[in-house]
């Protein structure tokens, strides 16, 4: 130790100190290792003092840093370089910090009738923040079962920690969830640990009064599941139709993603994989009955099985060439039967629906259906029956339908002519005859009992003669029935004038009207004009 700083040390023991601690701030001042610091005094015009004395105690003995007096700065020589001392304020400047400068720092300051004051302040020299990383106590971890120690880290002086979930920060419950803090070390631990609890990033950031540094993201991967299985599509048809694109799908979520078994009645199949297709049931000779189908899902890490619920159907095979077959003979109204069959060449046939010209079927005395309704007899035909029946053949998976025409024969019916009873000489006579028949009926003129050339329904004249008066007869005749009906027509031929009608009906209506009325007017005045005459009294 020089003399001069000797002599001061002895001179403010001589002397006696004062307490002047405002002098100085509070502390502490943190300074990052490696920079410069100014330590402040409260000092704001020059002090009349004697010595300026700056001193470092490291907690085990007092160390002498610089000095400044009326003949300037004198720097203890192990901060020779390092020091500095505002002579107006007071201020000491520390420059490259190192871990040792460390301490407490205390200020006197003599003055010139020897009075002193003295304080202290605490410089920290802090290591910079720096290697913020996470490590976990597992490289995965298992949903519920695991838990997870991640251990935060870092380099740096008087650290403070913190944990973020995403961009959220991370806040322990004190139960499932804990952190601990250390001088260098944060650890967070997560019991039972749930997949929520890592589903985005962790981080954790480092910090101190100067400095802040955040980690990298830390994923882990979390196992969970299978949670619950479902069936795709959730309701199934009691039947599935045979050869269709039927497919059951499984999903259940897990991580990783899970295996799938297939059970028919709880038994086993031999199919892979989360899909099971009609081709794969139809495969193993299945489908024939109401079964059940389920699924279960595996998670081979998690170690975990789940069923889904069962879901019950059977297949079964759509109705197609559905046909009918009825009679091929010759069918005459009242003398012939009929006897109609549906059937299919393939499929279970549920319904069956018999219809004619579009209107359902009923039973009645001349029509009946067989137990099934596979077969349709009628008897005996007649004309009405005739149309197109069609059955229709359901199933829970389709519909398929067949149609058969029949034609019954019949007539003709009685036969009838429209046309005009008398004419005038040159007028034109047209004379129409009919008759309901099937097939329609053959026509044969007779004039007076004798045949015509005409075999068509009309018989025309063009121009009426005196002898074209007589009886017309029409004769309608089925081919197929051998039957024959017969309609006479009387026609008379008159001089020209004479079917002149006069007046017609509504005129001579309208004139009597007229009368009529007129009259009643008459003797409604008469009346009133003899109720107006006075009559003498005979009295």
């Amino acid at each position: 130790m020089d003399p001069l700083t000797l002599l001061l040390l002895l001179l403010i023991t001589v002397i006696g100190r004062c307490v002047g601690q405002e002098i100085l701030p509070e502390g502490p001042v943190d300074a990052v290792l490696g920079s410069d610091v100014v330590i402040l005094t409260t000092l704001v015009n020059k002090p009349d003092y004697v010595f300026i004395i700056w001193n470092y105690n490291d907690g085990h003995e007092q160390i002498h840093v610089a000095t400044v007096g009326s003949t300037g700065l004198k720097v203890n020589k192990p901060y020779e370089g390092r020091v500095s001392v505002n002579e107006t304020n007071g201020y000491l400047s520390l420059r490259k910090l190192k871990p040792e400068d460390s301490g407490d720092y205390s200020i006197t300051i003599v003055s010139m009738d020897g009075a002193t004051k003295t304080a202290e302040i605490e410089l920290r020299v802090l290591e910079p923040v720096s290697n913020v990383v996470i490590k976990s106590n597992i490289p995965e971890a298992i949903e519920h079962n695991s838990t997870v120690v991640l251990t935060c880290s870092a380099r740096g002086s008087f650290l403070t920690f913190s944990w973020f979930h995403s961009d959220a920060t991370l806040v322990a419950d004190g139960k499932r969830i804990t952190i601990k803090n250390e001088d260098t070390s944060s650890t967070l631990t997560i019991d039972a640990v749930l997949r929520s609890d890592l589903t985005a990033p962790i981080s954790c950031t480092a910090a101190n009064k100067l400095e802040k540094e955040k980690s990298a993201p830390f994923k882990l991967t979390v196992h969970y599941g299978p949670d619950k299985v479902t069936l795709s599509p959730v309701k199934v048809p009691q039947f599935i139709r045979a050869g269709s694109n039927f497919n059951l799908s499984c999903y259940a979520p897990s991580s990783p993603p899970a295996t799938f078994t297939w059970f028919h009645n709880q038994k086993v199949m031999e199919v892979a994989g989360p899909v099971l297709s009609l081709k794969d049931i139809q495969a193993h000779g299945l489908g024939k009955t109401m079964d059940e189908y389920t699924c279960r899902a595996t998670n081979a890490k998690t170690q975990r099985i789940t069923a889904s619920a069962g879901v019950s159907f059977a297949v079964m095979d759509a109705i197609s060439g559905t046909k009918i077959t009825g009679p091929t003979s010759i069918l005459i109204a009242g003398n012939s039967s009929a006897n109609l069959s549906c059937q299919a060449t393939a499929g279970a046939v549920k319904t069956r629906t018999w219809l004619k010209d579009g209107k359902a079927l009923s039973l009645s005395g001349r029509l009946v259906f067989s137990d099934d309704k596979s077969s349709l007899m009628i008897n005996p035909l007649q004309k009405e029956d005739s149309g197109e029946y069609k059955c229709q053949l359901t199933n829970p998976v389709n519909s398929d339908e067949a149609s058969f025409k029949m034609e019954v024969n019949f007539g003709p019916d009685p036969a009838t002519v429209a046309g005009e009873d008398a004419v005038e000489v040159n007028d034109k006579v047209t004379l129409t005859c009919s008759a309901l028949s099937a097939p329609p009926a053959n026509f044969t003129w007779k004039f007076n009992g004798t045949v015509t050339d005409v075999k068509t329904a009309q018989y025309t004249i063009e121009k009426a003669l005196y002898k074209n008066s007589g009886t017309y007869t029409c004769e309608a005749y089925n081919a197929i029935t051998g039957k024959t009906t017969m309609s006479n027509h009387k026609l008379s031929v008159k001089e020209e004038g004479a079917l002149d009608e006069g007046l017609s009906d509504g005129a001579i209506a309208g004139i009597v009207i007229a009368v009529l009325v007129a009259l009643g007017a008459a003797i409604g005045l008469t009346m009133y004009c003899r109720q107006k005459v006075p009559v003498e009294s005979p009295y």
